[in-house]
């Protein structure tokens, strides 16, 4: 006998607010694409020839699931808590991985035996970059490895347009009327079709050259996130999600065509992302599917903020070591299944119970 079908939607009976598992495992999929993105730059960086060379568009994609969830979770319920109390709690969700993140990219940064960067930017600098990836400030300063704005973990810079767009939620938008929310979606989906068409594509926002590309990218996906959530934009479906999950991946392993991503690329943001989160959100799932969903959503964010300080280990190895493409690529799986190893291990060991620690301060 097949398992029960459980609803993406379904809402635990100690809160109103529901709760899409499909979603969460379509998170968790975009994260494992970047993870293999990531270790696909650095052995095949000729995009064109990368079979997963879409795969930054995930960020996008999580801006949009950040627009949707937000909306669902607090836009009833942020006038009853208040902003103070919405902004810890989000405090609260993200920012302890944010601290482990820059403690690893510390110490792979300062102990990497195949790279001089520490005895080229010493102590002190090497100070001020671990401040800045953990207080969340930029600080591009590194511009022998892509000028990043947080050298020591490079994702960080999409937790710093993250937490932009929550506190511009909870002290604007979550008051804005509808006419307004649509009007400022066009606008920042006119600006983020430009930024396209000027640069090429939305590979953006992650360095000091590209910084207001990311305001651009996150603007565009957030708003468009949170009009689908107040439009009621939720596609029932008897897609799955292993249907759903490959309609994702499908995004991210579109050929790289220099000639067309600045067409392209907006067309998957605006239109193709939005139409897959209104179907997660109204997708069904067996109860085995929904266990599978739910881990998958539970490790994509400590899988997304533990693997660079290690990729950059990774690209040191190539650098001084230059090994074969076979065993290059070979790293690859291998490298991936430890990483989500790394995942697990800092979900239940740190994240998880700082999360629950501090959670006990935060205003009842």
């Amino acid at each position: 006998m097949s398992p029960s079908p459980v609803a993406t939607a379904a809402t635990p009976a100690a809160t109103s607010t529901p709760h899409y598992v499909v979603l969460d495992g379509l998170r968790g999929l975009a994260a494992l694409a970047v993870v293999v993105f990531h270790f696909m730059e650095f052995v095949v960086p000729d995009y064109t020839r990368s079979f997963i060379a879409h795969a930054y568009l995930a960020v996008d994609f999580f801006f949009c699931l950040s627009g949707f969830v937000i909306g669902s979770a607090y836009d009833t319920k942020l006038a009853r808590i208040g902003v103070g109390a919405f902004l810890l709690r989000r405090l609260v969700r993200l920012h302890p991985l944010v601290l482990v993140g820059s403690v690893l990219g510390l110490l792979t940064f300062v102990g990497d035996p195949f790279s001089h960067l520490y005895a080229t930017y010493g102590p002190g600098l090497t100070a001020r970059m671990f401040l800045s990836s953990s207080l969340l400030v930029p600080y591009p300063l590194v511009h022998e490895r892509y000028f990043n704005l947080f050298h020591l973990n490079p994702p960080t810079w999409s937790l710093f347009w993250e937490y932009m767009a929550n506190v511009l939620y909870a002290v604007w938008l979550v008051h804005v009327r509808p006419t307004t929310l649509w009007l400022l979606l066009a606008v920042a989906a006119g600006a983020l079709c430009y930024e396209a068409s000027h640069v090429g594509n939305l590979a953006v926002g992650f360095d000091g050259n590209t910084f207001w590309g990311g305001a651009v990218r996150m603007a565009a996906s957030f708003l468009l996130g949170l009009a689908l959530y107040r439009a009621g934009a939720i596609l029932p479906t008897r897609l799955g999600f292993p249907a759903l999950g490959a309609l994702l991946l499908l995004a991210f392993i579109l050929p790289f065509v220099p000639a067309a991503n600045w067409l392209l690329e907006p067309v998957v943001v605006l239109l193709y992302f939005p139409v897959l989160v209104a179907l997660g959100a109204g997708a069904q799932v067996s109860a085995r599917w929904a266990t599978v969903c739910h881990w998958s959503g539970e490790l994509s964010y400590p899988l997304y903020m533990v693997h660079y300080p290690f990729l950059w280990l990774f690209l040191s190895y190539l650098e001084k070591v230059k090994p074969s493409f076979q065993t290059q690529v070979l790293w690859i799986p291998v490298g991936t299944l430890l990483l989500l190893l790394l995942a697990y291990l800092v979900l239940v060991g740190v994240d998880a119970p700082a999360r629950r620690y501090l959670r006990q301060y935060l205003p009842r």
